[in-house]
């Protein structure tokens, strides 16, 4: 027999003398026998009654008469049923179950059909685990009275449960789907015979929501909300039905009916809630607050009001507020986390480290710790320590059978990303090829992030056959994958195999939504070559597909690229703002739109604020950290343009514009030695580099600066002789 509900092991020694005591009292007023023998005492308990039955008569009539209803010896063993119950619960000795039960059957013998002693019997089956004896004896008491309030609650319970204990997904055969029919059986029932509960309304309305039945749902907590108006269960009931169906604006209609003064904290907390849904921040931080101003204990809202805070990027309140979170509770990790995360983006890197590790060193195996850390060790370029970091976190979500839950396959490509990513910043690229081939080992959507991977990894390095080599192992081994055809496609283009890779691309276009993400690749290749025409039409093209907001947002920021490289300028300005319009922070629009602004035209100022909030999004972007540093040289704030572009060269030795900036930067300040050095590098680089990533009149150009320091460098020997600048 398996217990749901064990009895509880107590003391009490005056329950076992009021046994004997109420036995013998009984016993002298009713036909049983006189006698009460005793069990031996234990080591455990103190003496316990005997079992005490009706003898039977020594013959029987031939006719055998109804049962005669002899109420007293009823009340006797119900009497006896009730004490054995008491110590079954007090003393948590199965014994005084079955006793219990025994007196119950004795009670039931002596008044068969008493309903109450039938219940009686049931529910103590219930509590003690026997579930099926419990369903039984209720169901016959149905079979007897359809009315009988009691047994049908009972039966409701106990499906209730049992649906509760039901695991995995369930359906329509499934015991956890039949359980909920027998529930919803059972309650439809209680809610007939007791229709004034609102008790009983929220649980069949509960039961249909758990059944996807939303009309019999709502009916039930509207016909639960004419007992009682303002009843937060209510309310807070119908509101969820509502999320749960999508419909999340009438969720928040309903709870914005009840009037501020008369919300509860609960009704604020959804609120909040739903208005986060609909990312109306502004409104969801105001519920939140009011719920943690009704209840400044409840950590739940205050961790909602902080998360909103954060999310609406209002950093200085957010940290406030997690920071509260964490003097509340110092084993809050998730907090700490927030914090750390919250002074990394207000670029407080080193305070952001030290949180991190307050964390990781209560918590070593925490993921999320773990992680964030090995990013700021990035962000400060201490690359061998989040090497470190991150090859640990990779070894705790390994199993060495390669089985994985979608979750831990989730986790470990978060780490293996990152791990690649950090190997490819510092041109390891035997290692990063590894790390992102364990990516590709996780298979589906990782395997296609770990091909990206590689082929960047191989592209950065100038090895571009075996970046190709990638390409086409990944179509091989995913030959119905739409977007690795259009990266073998870019590829194959970009390697001077234009035809072979337009004809791969166009063969995917099938007059369908997805060809817009073609149509895309399509310009962007033609982009790419020079093909402004070509480029032009493909997007003409994808933009009858592009519905979405974000999908807009993609077309325009094509647009724009296309635009500048077509020196447009003042057009693409019009399409980055259009792109910042629905997502304003969209990193590479604020980074392309500043970088413009800063190289062609004087609007320095305006380029840096652009280009900080792209760096702010990504600190680790080699990328735009040239673009920070090349704006802060057209300021003539040349130490702080000179460290971004230290930071950008580090995480991008291949990229010959960066070397060309730095180069500039160094005969700025007079340094003719470095800045020739740099430009050296620039001009060997732009020599491996794709043909597309070329431009003859750059490479030209930094010939031409490269020259003229050579000059400088030869007349500065000669008039000095050996003496060398630095």
């Amino acid at each position: 027999m398996t217990q749901a509900q064990p009895f509880h092991l107590r003391g009490n020694s005056r329950l076992q003398t009021a046994i004997v005591a109420v036995t013998a009292i009984l016993v002298l007023g009713t036909s049983a026998p006189a006698a009460i023998a005793q069990s031996s005492p234990s080591a455990s308990s103190a003496p316990v009654p005997a079992v005490t039955t009706v003898q039977p008569a020594a013959s029987m009539p031939a006719s055998i008469p109804a049962p005669t209803v002899d109420r007293s010896t009823a009340y006797y063993h119900a009497a006896l049923a009730h004490t054995y119950e008491d110590m079954a619960t007090n003393y948590g000795r199965q014994e005084f179950v079955t006793r219990a039960v025994e007196e119950y059957k004795l009670a039931l013998n002596a008044d068969p059909d008493s309903a109450q002693l039938a219940t009686g019997l049931a529910e103590l089956y219930f509590r003690a685990g026997r579930v099926r004896e419990a369903i039984q004896t209720a169901q016959e008491l149905v079979k007897k009275d359809d009315s009988n309030l009691d047994a049908h609650k009972l039966l409701g319970r106990i499906y209730l449960r049992s649906l509760g204990q039901e695991q995995g997904p369930s359906n329509q055969s499934s015991p956890s789907a039949q359980m909920l029919e027998l529930a919803i059986t059972e309650f439809t029932k209680i809610v007939a015979l007791e229709p004034k509960s609102l008790e009983n309304r929220l649980l069949l309305g509960q039961l249909y929501t758990v059944k996807h039945d939303s009309a019999k749902a709502e009916a039930q907590f509207k016909a639960g909300q004419d007992i009682e108006p303002a009843s937060e269960d209510v309310i807070l009931n119908l509101a969820r039905l509502y999320a749960e169906n999508g419909d999340i604006k009438r969720s928040t209609e309903l709870l914005e009916s009840v009037p501020v003064t008369d919300r509860t904290t609960k009704e604020e907390f959804a609120l909040g809630a739903a208005f986060e849904q609909l990312k109306d921040m502004k409104k969801a931080i105001a519920a939140y607050q009011r719920s943690v101003d009704m209840e400044p204990e409840n950590l739940d809202a205050s961790r909602s009001l902080a998360q909103a805070l954060l999310a609406d990027n209002q950093l200085d309140e957010a940290l406030k507020q997690f920071q509260q979170l964490v003097a509340a509770d110092p084993e809050d990790i998730a907090a700490l986390d927030r914090v750390s995360e919250i002074q990394r983006r207000q670029g407080k890197y080193a305070e952001a480290l030290v949180t991190i590790r307050k964390a990781r060193a209560k918590d070593p195996n925490s993921l999320e710790a773990g992680y964030n850390e090995g990013l700021l060790l990035d962000v400060l370029g201490r690359y061998d320590e989040a090497i470190a970091v991150y090859e640990k976190m990779t070894e705790l979500t390994e199993h060495a059978n390669g089985a994985y839950t979608a979750e831990e396959k989730a986790n470990r490509s978060i780490f293996l990303e990152r791990l690649g990513s950090v190997y490819h910043e510092q041109d390891k690229t035997t290692e990063a090829i590894g790390a992102y081939q364990k990516l590709i080992d996780l298979g589906g959507e990782f395997a296609k992030r770990g091909y990206q991977g590689q082929v960047d990894t191989y592209r950065d390095a100038k090895k571009f056959d075996l970046a190709t080599e990638i390409c086409r192992r990944a179509v091989a081994a995913n030959p119905d994958d739409r977007d690795l055809k259009l990266l073998l496609a870019w590829q194959l283009a970009d390697t001077g195999k234009l035809d072979e890779g337009l004809a791969l691309a166009n063969g995917l276009l099938n007059g369908k939504p997805g060809d817009r993400e073609v149509y895309l690749q399509i310009s962007q290749i033609q982009l790419r070559l020079r093909h402004w025409k070509e480029a032009e039409d493909a997007l003409a093209k994808a933009e009858p597909f592009a519905v979405k907001e974000e999908d807009k947002a993609n077309l325009y920021f094509q647009k724009g690229a296309l635009a500048e490289r077509e020196k447009k300028y003042e057009q693409a300005e019009q399409l980055f703002h259009k792109v910042l319009e629905i997502d304003p922070n969209n990193a590479i629009t604020l980074n392309n739109l500043g970088y413009m602004l800063a190289d062609k035209t004087s609007r320095y100022a305006d380029a840096l604020k652009y280009i900080r909030k792209a760096v702010d999004l990504e600190p680790m972007n080699g990328a735009y950290l040239d673009s920070l540093g090349w704006a802060y040289f057209k300021l003539g704030q040349y130490e702080t343009a000179e460290d971004n572009l230290r930071k950008a060269v580090e995480r991008t030795s291949t990229d010959p514009t960066v070397h060309d900036h730095l180069g500039d930067l160094y005969e700025k300040t007079g340094r003719i030695r470095l800045a020739a050095a740099q430009w050296e590098i620039s001009i060997a680089e732009f020599a491996k580099s794709a043909s597309a990533d070329v431009e003859t009149a750059e490479v030209a150009k930094v010939q031409k600066k490269l020259e003229g320091a050579r000059v400088k460098l030869a007349k500065q020997e000669s008039h000095l002789g050996d003496t060398k600048q630095p």
